[in-house]
């Protein structure tokens, strides 16, 4: 194994990867490592669905109607990756300018980072789609927060048998936000109604971490938790915070635009 990189990144969850192949594709030396035996950290996928019962510790296993295990791949995060949105552009392309750094999960330099909060997502295993909605197989709800007389909004997602990740007849839905009293369940109430009847459900509450400082000093940069929303934009805003920190200079959207034009040009032809 070479001695000297550029870029030494630990942990394979979005930003991590994102920020990883933008190094590799624009020529820079990258070591990339996990200290566990799977992919994601905590936006990993979990398959068959054996697994995730193990994970929540429920030793009695799925019964016989949640059909084949390994027709299950189930998120634990949500992932919704909207058409328009900052993270289709970012994995088109991008740039980024000569550096030596770390960038890392959280989790692997706690010393790094401080608590922000906690956020609680349930995921629910479903007979049905959610009812009321245009899209019988997939759909995203946002929950105001003034709607439910909160500080902050509740997220819940669906997507079906349809897309792969369960058996057939089968719905996975998520249900988070971020937690604001000592009883994060209660809180998620009105999003587990929409769901109902729920055939089983998954309960994580994660804490939330963010840097302690910039990481122009040290060149270490850490990425930011997870946090409650179904959509990847906020972690698209900690991915250009950071690249801004590493590169000096802003995310080049009109560069990448260029590039993004190219592909689509090179394409059609």
């Amino acid at each position: 194994m070479d001695e000297e990189y550029d870029v030494i990144v630990l942990g394979t969850g979005l930003t991590e990867c994102i920020l990883s192949g933008i190094m590799s594709v624009n020529g820079k030396k990258v070591l990339h490592m996990d200290r566990n035996p799977y992919y994601g950290g905590e936006s990993s996928s979990i398959t068959p669905l054996e697994e995730l019962y193990k994970r929540f510790q429920l030793l009695e296993g799925p019964p016989e109607s949640m059909g084949r295990g390994r027709d299950w791949n189930v998120d634990l995060i949500p992932k919704f990756l909207m058409a328009n949105g900052q993270l289709v552009k970012m994995l088109l392309y991008t740039e980024v300018a000569r550096c030596k750094q770390l960038i890392c999960d959280p989790s692997y330099i706690p010393d790094r980072v401080r608590k922000a909060g906690q956020v609680i997502r349930i995921i629910c295993i479903l007979s049905h789609p959610i009812k009321n909605t245009n899209d019988a197989n997939s759909c995203q709800i946002i929950i105001p927060q003034n709607q439910v007389n909160r500080k902050s909004d509740i997220y819940v997602c669906m997507i079906s048998y349809a897309h792969n990740v369960a058996a057939q007849g089968k719905y996975i839905a998520i249900a988070s936000t971020t937690v604001e009293t000592a009883d994060p369940e209660k809180e998620v109430e009105p999003a587990l109604e929409l769901l109902e009847p729920i055939d089983q459900k998954f309960v994580a509450i994660s804490d939330l971490y963010e840097p302690i400082d910039d990481g122009s000093e040290s060149q270490v940069f850490c990425s930011c938790s997870y946090d409650a929303t179904t959509h990847f934009e906020t972690t698209c805003n900690d991915i250009k915070d950071i690249y801004k920190r590493m590169a000096g200079s802003a995310f080049d959207f009109e560069n990448m635009k260029r590039k993004q034009n190219d592909v689509f040009g090179e394409a059609d032809q």
